[in-house]
């Protein structure tokens, strides 16, 4: 396969960065995008075409569609997309309930030879990807707890839609945007969590969704996790402390095309505790370039071109980020019961 020819499906702020991957990509090719917001049909100044369904990018030959669409969506093109026996590439989330995910993943089991493939771009971010490096080098020991902060000021940021803050379009709030990178950060470097509890409330903006969802969770080997996923955090925070038998990793910042968070940095903290007292040696790296939407989609194109296993941001991987989402919105009761949330064990 010598060149993809790539849908994209909403054609926004991400759908249009995501664009830019492609393009920069030497095989691929965008060939059509649609979005809500055209008045009509027709070609962009660039030569690609334009519709506002998204029914009207399957008219063209396709490769492969990027989902880049609001929460209630993501689901359905994904499905249809695979039905029509192409590649997806999806944004988080990927759906807006477990329910919805489920319907994708049966969708993909008949189809085998396709890839889907999720976005959770902080995955590719260089301090990750340094920080997962050391952990599974061992050096530090085995990881004993972590405490994670991901928050923004508001729930709708940076001239985002306004869909964000619905519940019957994005399907949770803070936690299901953003913190979600979090959850499957904790996911990525411990394991998977067995034991949630959480507080779960949106008594700041009072929308029908969270602005704010604190959580305890504990995997079946004894990894401690601490979340806090926020959009009442006036300053916005990306943080995350590792600590292990032997050191800490300590995750600040992120950063992003708001670059809001601060400078993206990791520092190792090397214990000895008969000596430091407390204050131990450590470094600190400090990182200056985002590589992650390139370095994903790049990803993306490998597999499908190559046929090869996608290495992350599988189906699985967005199943049990999602489960794990769900379960703390299921762990506090008030949250359950005033939204009926479903059991998601019951998933797996």
């Amino acid at each position: 396969m010598s060149e993809l020819r790539i849908g994209i499906a909403g054609y926004g702020v991400i759908g249009k960065r995501r664009r830019g991957c492609v393009d920069a990509n030497p095989f691929m090719t965008t060939v059509a995008v649609c979005d809500k917001k055209f008045a009509d049909d027709g070609t962009l100044d660039d030569g690609i075409a334009y519709s506002r369904e998204y029914q009207q990018l399957f008219d063209h030959d396709l490769d492969a569609v990027l989902v880049c669409m609001s929460n209630d969506m993501a689901a359905e093109i994904t499905i249809a997309a695979l039905e029509r026996g192409l590649h997806v590439f999806c944004e988080k989330p990927p759906a807006r309930n477990m329910a919805e995910l489920l319907a994708v993943v049966s969708a993909e089991k008949l189809h085998p030879g396709l890839k889907l493939m999720y976005g959770f771009n902080h995955r590719y971010h260089d301090s990750v990807q340094d920080a997962l490096k050391l952990i599974r080098s061992g050096s530090l020991g085995k990881i004993i707890n972590m405490r994670g902060v991901y928050g923004k000021s508001k729930l709708i940021t940076f001239d985002q839609a306004d869909w964000r803050a619905k519940r019957e379009m994005a399907g949770g709030g803070v936690l299901l945007d953003q913190g979600i990178h979090m959850v499957d950060l904790m996911r990525l470097f411990a394991g998977e969590f067995t034991d949630v509890h959480s507080f779960v409330s949106n008594n700041h903006w009072n929308y029908d969704v969270e602005d704010n969802a604190y959580a305890i969770m504990r995997t079946s080997d004894g990894v401690v996790a601490m979340l806090n996923s926020s959009a009442t955090q006036w300053r916005h925070q990306f943080s995350l402390d590792i600590n292990l038998q032997r050191g800490s990793i300590i995750l600040r910042g992120i950063l992003s095309g708001s670059k809001s968070y601060g400078s993206e940095t990791m520092t190792t903290v090397f214990a000895n505790p008969d000596r430091d007292n407390g204050d131990p040696k450590e470094s600190t790296q400090e990182y200056s370039f985002d590589p992650s939407w390139t370095a994903e989609i790049d990803a993306f194109a490998d597999v499908v071109r190559n046929n090869l296993p996608i290495e992350s941001g599988t189906s699985h991987d967005a199943l049990m980020t999602m489960q794990l989402v769900h379960k703390i919105y299921y762990a506090d009761p008030k949250w359950r019961d005033t939204y009926s949330i479903p059991n998601p064990d019951f998933t797996i």
